[in-house]
């Protein structure tokens, strides 16, 4: 076979995008970004894999019901035997596939406590699955314990959501040194691919002071598109659909189809 240069070799695929959508902090968007990215990188053309690692499974029922599947996330973190194709579930997305969570996953830590390989396992387990996918999308819990430390291990980038609000800042030094540390040992080439300002009211001094107060830390790292508060942005998920679904001309619909332009061209 020959390329478009007519140089006798067959181009090599694009690498597997892995983004961790992380902040330990609960309440400030996270699943929402984590399944309105996925759904808008699917619709782009991207296979992608919206892998959910909190045992809430909040991303999971965005687009199953509870029931769907025999096998989670837990099970593909501790039975190396299982075949991922045997977890892994379509969505109504085209282009979208769910690997689920279920509440068995808050049992993980304690399953691989003194593991010699527990911060690898979740990018050991990829490995069969990079392959199939462009875009692997990790929504990680609202902490910073195993779960999260294995993917960010295993991503190549992450995106951190920060909610527009008082204490918006609160705990992200602990973020940024977790990851830090991953990026001195286990994951060198982990990237901060940006920070994502959610659940903006742009009625309020209060919510234009706080967004200064990030881009005064995080300067260019902060996405220029700013995820307003929106009722279709909380309610879609109710309706398993996404927001270019549910509400395709409503702000949410707009912004997170912008985000995902600014994903793309910064990987």
């Amino acid at each position: 076979m020959t390329n478009g240069n007519g140089n006798g070799t067959t181009p090599r695929p694009e690498p597997c995008m892995i983004l961790a959508i992380a902040n330990q902090k609960g309440g400030v968007g996270k699943t929402t970004t984590a399944i309105n990215i996925a759904a808008g990188l699917a619709r782009t053309g991207m296979k992608t894999l919206l892998l959910d690692l909190d045992p809430q499974a909040n991303s999971t029922l965005s687009y199953l019901p509870h029931d769907a599947g025999a096998y989670s996330a837990y099970e593909f973190l501790t039975d190396m035997k299982l075949d991922a194709a045997e977890i892994v579930q379509p969505s109504t997305v085209p282009g979208l596939d769910i690997l689920p969570a279920r509440i068995s996953l808050a049992k993980l830590e304690s399953r691989l406590v003194g593991e010699f390989d527990a911060p690898y396992r979740l990018k050991d387990r990829l490995e069969s699955l990079r392959k199939q996918y462009q875009c692997i999308l990790i929504d990680t819990p609202p902490t910073l314990g195993l779960i999260t430390v294995n993917a960010l291990v295993a991503s190549t980038h992450v995106i951190i959501p920060i909610q527009s609000s008082y204490f918006a800042m609160e705990g992200t030094d602990d973020l940024l040194e977790t990851i830090e540390k991953v990026k001195a040992r286990p994951n060198p080439n982990l990237q901060v691919l940006g920070v994502v300002i959610t659940l903006h009211d742009r009625r309020t001094a209060l919510a234009r002071d706080i967004f200064n107060q990030i881009y005064e830390v995080f300067g260019e790292k902060v996405f220029d598109t700013v995820i307003s508060k929106s009722v279709r942005l909380e309610e879609s998920p109710a309706y398993r659909e996404s927001i270019f679904t549910y509400a395709p001309q409503s702000s949410g619909a707009i912004e997170y189809t912008k985000l995902c332009e600014e994903v793309l061209k910064r990987v």
